[in-house]
């Protein structure tokens, strides 16, 4: 029986019993305490822009998501609070701030700072759901970690899987810019379909097996599956035919534009070796094989939704898909992440629940990544565990007009030291708020500088109007906004 059938049922019984618990003064629970709890199906993608149908992007091809995004809610300004991995996804998948985690580097353990914290699968866990992870949601170094555990949380599953497919075996065949180096740098393959399977592939196989096998009729247990793609963080692995969607032609690069980056501070480049040096040639090539993966890891989600409509799980299940942050691909003359601009801490974020919510609508409400747990407990209707910072997206997804919050706050270590060492690896931190219309920037409190952007006259962030005279009264807000941001953050 779908859940919508349910509902029906439950309203018509409703109906009854309130007419004669009328006639004879009965009183009892209301009927849709009955309805079975909804599953959670939480897809979590790596390294993936905002480059997608949905979003507006006339090239990328992306049907599955665009999809999932016509029966939910798409979030066009929604945020991480650190745009790297291992920082954003503890954020987020424990509801605390970067510097509240501990984890501000991809190498700090989550655990060693917070050991006692319920993580958003582990919560589900403790209120009775068969909690499984597929590939990457906690942090893994990519590539060398796909197969293994990484840096996983134990305490979060119920069960585990570590798919591990042709694109972890074929390392000597991938293109480079920096020899040996395939996660920190560009790097790309197109692969004879015959190859083999991707460990995308293998990935959303295993996720379907497990919904067959943890189908709630059977176990009688709500089911929280997260399922982590790879694709398409580097190295950006994907079958041949991927690559023939996008032909060179019609792949126009963002080109480093004359005197941009003269008015940004160092602290906020976070130049990589030989980025800066590619032809427009490389540059469409390199392009061409992110837009690859991203079509590959849109088919496997297509897999997954057509798992739910087959398991009749659709009806009762609250789909998120999400990126753990933005990717560049050329602007700022920067091609990957670790930044405080724009391109780096913005994130595509589209939530689907059981009906009641908005669906294929679109909202400009500003929301953090850090609201997805205390989202997903509301809708699940758990509750919600004390150390929470985030809110509740819930009301956004029945009003769309909603404004959201007044600012998104994000953090990051300087990135510049990989060019200019001088600068000092760990010595610079960041803090960014974005508004409705405007981006303020200090790092290291101001001292290594600070940006600030208007998007309404300057959606590319071409002008640093830190020094402007006629933008003084608003850099003095934000000042203020940021100083109140940062207590809470801490």
């Amino acid at each position: 029986m779908s859940q919508k059938t349910r509902h029906h049922n439950c309203l018509v019984s409703g109906l009854l019993f309130s007419t004669v618990a009328l006639v004879l003064g009965l009183s009892g629970a209301s009927c849709t305490q009955e309805l079975d709890p909804p599953n959670v199906l939480f897809i979590a993608v790596d390294d993936l822009n905002t480059d997608l149908g949905t979003y507006g992007h006339d090239l990328v091809s992306s049907p599955h998501i665009d999809r999932l995004a016509a029966r939910g809610v798409r979030f066009d300004r929604a945020y991480c609070q650190y745009p790297v991995c291992s920082p954003s996804r503890s954020s987020f998948l424990t509801g605390l701030y970067p510097e509240q985690t501990g984890v501000l580097t991809n190498q700090d353990s989550l655990r060693q700072h917070i050991p006692d914290i319920p993580t958003l699968p582990q919560w589900f866990r403790e209120h009775g759901y068969h909690t499984a992870r597929v590939g990457k949601i906690f942090h893994y170094g990519v590539p060398s970690q796909i197969g293994s555990d990484g840096m996983d949380d134990p305490a979060s599953w119920s069960e585990t899987v570590n798919p591990r497919g042709i694109d972890r075996e074929i390392h000597d065949r991938i293109h480079t810019l920096v020899p040996n180096q395939f996660g920190g740098t560009l790097s790309w393959l197109s692969v004879d379909p015959e190859d083999g399977l991707h460990t995308d592939e293998l990935g959303a196989a295993s996720a379907i097996r497990i919904m067959e096998e943890q189908h709630p009729s059977r176990t009688g247990t709500p089911l929280f599956l997260a399922v982590g793609f790879y694709r398409p963080h580097t190295p950006f692995v994907a079958p041949a035919p991927y690559f023939e969607l996008y032909p060179m032609d019609q792949i126009n690069p963002v080109l480093e534009q004359p005197g941009d980056r003269d008015d940004i501070p160092i602290a906020a480049l976070a130049d990589r070796p030989r980025q800066r040096e590619l032809t427009v040639e490389k540059r469409r090539e390199i392009i061409q094989a992110y837009y690859a993966s991203v079509s590959f890891m849109d088919a496997q989600v297509g897999r997954l939704l057509d798992a739910l409509e087959r398991l009749d799980l659709a009806d009762n299940t609250i789909i998120v898909f999400v990126s753990d942050h933005g990717y560049h691909l050329g602007h700022h003359g920067l091609w990957q992440k670790g930044d405080l601009f724009e391109g780096s801490v913005r994130a595509p974020l589209i939530i689907a629940a059981p009906e009641g919510l908005h669906e294929g609508s679109g909202t400009e409400a500003l929301v953090e990544l850090v609201d997805l747990y205390p989202t997903l407990v509301d809708l699940a209707g758990l509750p919600a565990p004390e150390h929470l910072k985030g809110s509740s997206l819930r009301p956004i997804l029945e009003d769309t007009d909603r404004p959201g919050r007044s600012s998104a706050f994000s953090v990051g270590w300087s990135r510049a030291a990989w060019m200019h060492p001088e600068i000092g690896a760990r010595s610079v931190l960041g803090y960014s708020i974005r508004t409705k219309r405007f981006r303020y920037t200090e790092w290291n409190g101001g001292d290594a500088g600070s940006e600030l952007y208007d998007y309404e006259e300057d959606p590319m962030e071409i002008n640093n109007l830190v020094e402007a005279p006629i933008y003084a009264d608003t850099l003095a807000q934000l000042k203020r906004l940021m100083e109140s941001r940062k207590r809470t953050a801490k």
